[in-house]
């Protein structure tokens, strides 16, 4: 494949993928705006913080998450290195800014509301605009965490990110040799528990672990499916290009196995990688790039032991 056409196709790749995040953010910005916030459920991250800003400050949900990132970027840069790159970046301002573009009471100013009072309600001595009332509030938890799910993953697919708690999670990660799991389940329950205490609502403490674990679940259905790991056969004639490009980019080990070609017994190379599943998103595009007549089969692998998986001792930093 000539230099130009890869450039062309590179260009065209990582158009499609911002156009992704932005249709990412629009289920992101939905399941917040509309469901979540206007109740204080949010399920933990910077969009948890960013209702005690709201509340207590008055600052817009969607402000508060870009005034909340911005430091933890600059954290993430200094400490981590370069991890969380310009798609993430980009997939956290386009999020912020479709968080307050569709609020409920945004959407009635520009036309696209017709009748606001339909979705004015009384809660607690406050007035809230969403899309359900108080008495659907079951609905509007499930509904909220659903969109807020839908929307992380496919920014995932699209290997943006919207930052927030995955850069203290990959500090805590670093200096105290814990899982991942683990250091997820401290950040985004301390930031749950915050919320309820300075909101003075324990309700919110129940209504933020049943978010987190319904957006959990969707986010990892979004973005790549069920289990985390993948494992990957690929079948090409430039096993050399991947199996370099595999250890370039990707960091990742491999195994190549002798096979023969059923159609005309000839003998061939077959690669088997194992990675995460945010991973394959970038190993298809490299595959691709190399030989777009590659053959590639992914499945499912339920538990990997080895180094870069189980270990607690993975260096998030750049290499």
């Amino acid at each position: 494949m000539s230099q130009k056409r890869k450039s062309t196709n590179r260009l065209k790749r990582e158009l499609f993928n911002h156009l992704g995040i932005i249709f990412g953010s629009l289920f992101f910005a939905a399941g917040y705006s509309w469901f979540l916030l206007p109740y204080n459920m949010a399920p933990g991250g910077v969009g948890g913080i960013s209702q005690i800003l709201y509340t207590f400050l008055g600052i817009p949900n969607g402000v508060g998450m870009f005034i909340l990132n911005v430091p933890l970027f600059i954290i993430s840069f200094i400490f981590i290195g370069k991890s969380f790159g310009s798609k993430s970046i980009y997939g956290m301002v386009v999020s912020a800014l479709m968080t307050d573009l569709f609020n409920v009471k945004t959407l009635a100013k520009i036309g696209i509301i017709s009748d606001l009072s339909k979705h004015t309600f009384l809660l607690d001595g406050r007035t809230i605009y969403a899309m359900l009332p108080p008495e659907e509030i079951f609905l509007s938890a499930i509904a909220g965490s659903v969109l807020l799910g839908l929307g992380l993953g496919i920014i995932f697919r699209f290997r943006g990110s919207t930052g927030g708690t995955d850069i203290p999670v990959a500090l805590i990660k670093q200096k105290a040799n814990i899982s991942i799991g683990t250091a997820y389940y401290f950040v985004e329950s301390g930031i749950i528990l915050a919320v309820a205490l300075f909101l003075k609502d324990p309700k919110l403490l129940i209504w933020g672990y049943i978010n987190m674990f319904i957006t959990t679940r969707i986010t990892d259905i979004a973005s790549e499916g069920m289990p985390y790991i993948k494992g990957v056969y690929i079948i090409t004639n430039h096993v050399d290009e991947v199996r370099g490009a595999i250890f370039d980019h990707l960091d990742r080990g491999l195994t190549i196995l002798n096979g023969k070609s059923g159609f005309n017994q000839r003998d061939i190379e077959v690669i088997f990688c194992v990675l995460n599943r945010r991973q394959v998103p970038l190993l298809t595009d490299l595959v691709r790039e190399i030989d777009p007549t590659a053959f590639m089969v992914l499945t499912d692998v339920y538990d990997v032991m080895g180094y870069g998986f189980k270990s607690r001792k993975l260096d998030l930093r750049d290499k």
